[in-house]
């Protein structure tokens, strides 16, 4: 008997699997998607950059924020009628400095509230996004970055630094060129995160004052804000989570490496009544149940 219909069948499921996998994912985000506009009677819109595992090859990708970040996301503004509240999930390590800036006026210019979600961290581009907001709500561990300029791997302020501590005729042209271009770079972020916070109703010597602290490399790249500093800082604030962003977070898996470095039974667990033991509250909290009377 002719067995080669064994291998095509498997090179088909090896091709198809993956497709229907990802379908079934793209279907669980929407039904949560809806159900949290439904709740709050808002347009859900999310950027979410992660690693994912895109084709049956696994190959990962990695994301950041870019032109066709900023172009869905203007077109989802466009189709979202002036009075609806608006909510942006962001997860993102930062990204082009020209999507942000596109993202955050199109934000700006949206007539109705405007909250922006950040569960785990919105950094750099992200953190540009988040000053737009009217409310930006954190998880309580959830970090925001610094917006200073990178030109390729180089802090832009720490550019100017070569210029003050060594001799003009010691540095080469490309050096000079890069810290000319790092100059009008700190100067175009300033004036930008100027804007965007004057427009939300910050006085503008408090926006000038937060601009300088974000833009002009006062902190490393990857030094991390928490709720608290930047509640200090000035930026709108909040700590209540909706629980359809956790939900949400969750189908937007990290590319799986074989061993995955951090494991958990992923179910709320209870802390055991008076009485028993650790082994008993640890099974009830399994089974989903609370103790019997």
């Amino acid at each position: 008997m002719d067995m080669s219909w064994l291998f095509w069948f498997f090179l088909l499921g090896s091709f198809l699997t993956p497709l229907f996998q990802q379908k079934l994912l793209e279907g669980q985000r929407r039904s949560v998607i809806v159900r949290m506009e439904r709740k709050r009677k808002s347009r859900v819109v999310t950027l979410i950059h992660r690693q994912e595992t895109v084709s049956f090859l696994g190959i990962p990708v990695s994301r950041y924020i870019d032109i066709d970040d900023s172009e869905e996301i203007l077109r989802a503004i466009r189709l979202t009628p002036p009075d609806m509240p608006l909510d942006l999930i962001v997860h993102s390590p930062g990204g082009l400095v020209l999507a942000a800036e596109q993202i955050a006026c199109a934000l700006i210019r949206h007539k109705a509230p405007v909250s922006v979600f950040v569960p785990h961290y919105a950094m750099s581009g992200g953190t540009l996004v988040a000053l737009a907001a009217d409310h930006i709500v954190m998880d309580p561990n959830a970090v925001l970055g610094p917006v200073d300029p990178q030109l390729g791997q180089m802090p832009a302020a720490s550019l100017l630094k070569v210029l003050e501590q060594k001799d003009h005729n010691d540095i080469d042209d490309q050096t000079l060129v890069l810290a000319d271009v790092a100059r009008k770079a700190l100067r175009q972020v300033r004036e930008l995160v100027v804007t965007i916070t004057t427009a939300n109703g910050m006085p503008r010597e408090r926006a000038e004052a937060l601009a300088d602290l974000l833009s002009q490399g006062t902190w490393t790249h990857d030094y991390p804000i928490s709720a608290e500093e930047a509640r200090e800082l000035g930026f709108p604030v909040e700590t209540d989570m909706p629980e359809e962003v956790y939900a949400l977070m969750m189908l937007y898996p990290q590319h799986g490496r074989g061993r995955p470095s951090v494991n958990y039974i992923p179910l709320p667990y209870e802390m055991p009544k008076r009485g028993k033991g650790a082994l008993g509250g640890f099974l009830s909290a399994w089974r989903g149940g609370g103790d019997e009377e």
